[in-house]
């Protein structure tokens, strides 16, 4: 925990001197409290993690989002929830980057569920496909790009019996609602080691660890 601390300061005072980086961190997620702790909203409990651990309210409401602007080291950080339900994510994430003036191929993290992996089992992509994901399909569409960090966070593969839907707005239980702790947790790793040394390394450290059969 020190030496990550250590390398997480370095490296913010280096950016802020030398890069002056802001970062978008936004979860993906449904706005409603029916949805909270659902499979689909894993995004929005990784935001809820790093509100707790570095002490930043998304107390702002605007571009239709929740947002809230703080630091992480010395880096500056908006936390970002789109209120726009999944499918229209992106209606909330560009404008933000707009108003911010970030570099969306750079500086902006986003944090979505995947039912492709095992839960809590963490995949770290600097672009890629929305692969079969609204959310992400949204963003790309609206970004006119899909050259952005993305951290997507296992919620399990759906049983053949149930409807996708059902799946993705359903909670968690037994083993997977122990297991999705764990991936919170990984999510919250990866996007700081994309901040302090970068989507590669991010990627080497943390879907290793989670490698699928």
């Amino acid at each position: 925990m020190f030496e990550f601390l250590k390398r997480l300061f370095a490296s913010g005072i280096r950016k802020e001197e030398e890069t002056g980086k802001m970062y978008i961190i936004a979860g993906l997620g449904n706005p409603e409290k029916k949805y909270f702790g659902t499979r689909h909203n894993v995004g929005f409990a990784v935001i809820d993690a790093l509100s707790d651990k570095y002490h930043i309210e998304l107390t702002e409401t605007k571009f239709k989002a929740a947002f809230g602007k703080g630091r992480i080291g010395a880096d500056r950080v908006i936390l970002v929830k789109p209120l726009t339900y999944m499918n229209l994510s992106g209606e909330a994430i560009r404008p933000i980057c707009d108003y911010f003036k970030v570099d969306s191929k750079e500086e902006l993290i986003v944090i979505s569920d995947d039912v492709d992996l095992d839960a809590g089992f963490i995949r770290v992509r600097p672009k890629g496909s929305a692969g079969g994901h609204n959310g992400l399909k949204s963003i790309i569409a609206q970004l006119g790009h899909s050259e952005f960090n993305r951290v997507r966070v296992g919620v399990g593969k759906k049983p053949k019996e149930w409807d996708m839907v059902d799946w993705v707005l359903g909670h968690f239980e037994g083993e997977d609602a122990v297991a999705i702790k764990e991936g919170i947790e990984s999510a919250v790793g990866a996007v700081e080691e994309i901040m302090v040394d970068g989507v590669d390394s991010a990627m080497n450290k943390f879907n290793s660890k989670k490698k699928q059969d």
